[in-house]
């Protein structure tokens, strides 16, 4: 093992310089060179590399997102090009083998969630050695108890509540925090019974409209003026659909979600006739210094991923089990999302704190 490259794809999150610095230090322990590859997986494709070196990741394990940039549009096996002044979608993951290829790299390690880590688990089917390390906000890859980037994310949501709570009690109004999670609502649910809130709503659970109205007119009517709630941007009334603002070509989910709070704010003032205000907390769940916990993990992530290189064991992901990181098939990690269930114990105590969960 002498050259390894490395990726980040999709999403930025917080922790991602943390794993490369992770990887690039770990690496020139053990005498391994360290290519970083810009943008994700659209530089792999094009070609667009750089030497990792020490100095290059000195000071970086408190920054947000990443030096080496990313992006969730560009995949290798159906890529935008413009071809005789048209746009046309061409398989190029050929040319992402000859880049590391011809720079002699040994391994792709592939930081990324749900996207990256299917290109990733594509590439290996095509021969080349693979390591997945796991990164989303979201926390909704299988076969990891948890992704780096989510804890700072529900910290981000959890803070942001703690100030609503403050104007909501002031002003006498419903307050609806919108936290980022498309399919999977674990922002929501952790977040929410963080930050305490009155109803929490996951794509898990398609809400009932009338049950969240009694459940703040309830509230009123036992003096409490205000109330709070926290929706993720993937929940949807019973029997509707996910609100999407539009679809972006080129990513591998083209849905842009983004509305559920407003469209939810605007129901509850017609059934309940409180005063209703919507924050959408948007990117600032991705953004900002990694929390300590997304710190240490995403250092033990780079560092495991380095010795599985060593090992020689590829098509794999870095992964947290217990308190231990082991590695599983990539395959594991890919083949279907990690959503809330219903029996899940924190979902259960939310629950029997009271908490609405709209159905």
């Amino acid at each position: 093992m002498r050259k390894l490259a490395v990726l980040t794809g999709g999403g930025d999150c917080p922790g991602l310089n943390a794993v490369i610095r992770a990887v690039v230090k770990a690496a020139y322990h053990h005498k391994i060179e360290v290519l970083g590859i810009r943008d994700g997986f659209r530089g792999a494709v094009e070609g667009e590399f750089m030497p990792l070196g020490l100095s290059d990741v000195s000071g970086i394990l408190p920054r947000g997102g990443t030096i080496l940039g990313t992006t969730n549009r560009d995949n290798p096996f159906a890529y935008e090009m413009k071809l005789n002044g048209l746009t046309q979608v061409v398989d190029r993951s050929d040319d992402v083998l000859r880049n590391l290829r011809e720079r002699g790299v040994d391994a792709l390690l592939a930081i990324g969630g749900d996207g990256s880590l299917n290109i990733a688990l594509k590439l290996a089917d095509k021969g080349l050695k693979v390591i997945g390390i796991p990164k989303t906000i979201d926390n909704d890859l299988m076969a990891t108890d948890q992704t780096f980037g989510f804890q700072t994310a529900v910290d981000t949501a959890q803070d942001a509540l703690d100030r609503l709570h403050t104007t909501a009690e002031s002003h006498h109004r419903v307050m609806i925090l919108e936290v980022m999670g498309r399919y999977a609502g674990w922002i929501a649910l952790y977040a929410g019974v963080a930050g305490g809130a009155d109803v929490i709503l996951i794509p898990e659970i398609p809400y009932n409209i009338d049950r969240v109205a009694l459940a703040i007119q309830q509230r009123a009517n036992q003096g409490k003026k205000f109330s709070i709630i926290v929706v993720a941007e993937g929940a949807k009334p019973l029997g509707g659909e996910m609100v999407v603002e539009r679809l972006v070509s080129g990513r591998f989910d083209p849905l842009k979600l983004g509305g559920i709070g407003a469209k939810l704010g605007n129901d509850l003032e017609e059934q309940c006739g409180m005063e209703t205000r919507v924050t959408v907390l948007g990117h600032l769940q991705r953004g900002g210094s990694p929390d300590a916990y997304d710190r240490v993990l995403s250092s033990r992530y780079g560092v495991a991923a380095v010795e599985a290189a060593l090992d020689g064991e590829f098509g794999v992901m870095v992964a947290l089990h217990g308190r231990d990181i082991v590695r599983v098939p990539l395959i594991q990690a890919v083949d279907r999302l990690k959503l809330v269930p219903l029996n899940d114990p924190l979902l259960l105590a939310a629950r029997e704190l009271g908490i609405e969960m709209g159905d």
